[in-house]
C-alpha cells in the first residue's frame, strides 16, 4: 500500500491573504509530500506496510507514528479550510454554546490553546465518545485520535504553518484562521458516525481490488465525510 499526496481542495493561492500561495506551496507541496514520502519508506517491509493510516497511528510510535499522524493531521488541516465565507451551522453552534458557553468563549479558548502550545503542535476541537466537546493541545505530532477523540477542527501552530506570512506572530495567525474555516465540514465531521480515522482513503493506492476490499472502499467513502 502506497501512501499519495492528497489532492488540495482549492488553488494554492485561494486562501489568500489569510495564507498566502508560497505558504500553501511549501506547506502543502513539500511538507506534507515529505512526510508521506517518509512513511512509506518507513514501513516497507514491516507490519504496517498494509495498513491504513489511522491503523498506524493508533498502533506504531517513534518516527512510523510521527510521520504517519503528521499526513493525516496535515491532510485534515487542509480539508478544514475554504476560501469561501462559511456561516456556522446551527448544530455546531448549539454543540459550542452547550460545552463552552458561547461560540466567543469557544473561539478565545482555542485561540489560546493554539498561541500557548509551547513549540510546534496543533490546536484540536473534538468530540468525546459521550458527544461533549474538548479543546485539546497536542505537540508536535499527536493526534486527539489516540486518546479515543474524534477530531473535528485543527490549526497547525508548527512554524512552516504561518511564518512565511506572519513571522513569529503566531496569535495574528489564530485570530485571522476563523477567516478560512469551513464550518460545513465541521458540520458534516460532527455529524459523521464513522470513527473518522484516515482510513484506506483517496490518499492510497491499491494494486488489486478483492471483494473484502471493495467493502472496504464503500466504508471509506463514508468516513470520508469526516475528513
Amino acid at each position: 500500500m502506497i501512501f499519495t499526496l492528497p489532492p488540495l481542495p482549492y488553488a494554492t493561492d485561494a486562501l489568500e491573504p489569510v495564507m498566502s500561495r508560497e505558504t500553501i506551496e511549501y506547506h502543502y507541496g513539500k511538507h506534507l509530500q515529505t512526510y508521506i514520502d517518509n512513511l512509506n519508506r518507513l514501513i516497507a517491509g514491516t507490519p504496517y506496510e498494509e495498513a491504513n493510516l489511522e491503523e498506524i497511528i493508533l498502533n506504531a510510535d517513534g518516527p512510523i507514528f510521527n510521520n504517519a499522524a503528521q499526513a493525516w493531521n496535515h491532510t485534515f488541516f487542509f480539508n478544514s479550510l475554504t476560501p469561501e465565507h462559511t456561516e456556522m451551522p446551527e448544530k455546531v453552534r448549539k454543540a459550542i454554546e452547550r460545552d463552552f458557553g458561547s461560540v466567543e468563549t469557544f473561539k478565545e479558548k482555542f485561540q489560546k490553546a493554539a498561541v500557548d502550545l509551547f513549540g510546534s503542535g496543533w490546536a484540536w476541537l473534538a468530540k468525546d465518545k459521550e458527544g461533549r466537546l474538548h479543546i485539546l493541545q497536542e505537540p508536535n505530532a499527536g493526534n486527539p485520535l489516540k486518546s479515543g477523540y474524534k477530531p473535528l477542527l485543527t490549526i497547525d501552530v508548527w512554524e512552516h504553518a504561518y511564518y512565511i506570512d506572519y513571522r513569529n506572530k503566531r496569535a495574528v495567525f489564530a485570530e485571522k484562521f476563523w477567516e478560512i474555516v469551513n464550518w460545513n465540514k465541521v458540520a458534516e465531521r460532527l455529524e459523521c458516525n464513522c470513527c473518522c480515522g484516515g482510513g484506506k482513503s483517496k490518499d492510497v493506492q491499491k494494486t488489486e481490488m478483492s471483494d473484502e476490499a471493495t467493502a472496504d472502499e464503500d466504508k471509506d467513502a463514508d468516513e470520508a465525510k469526516c475528513r
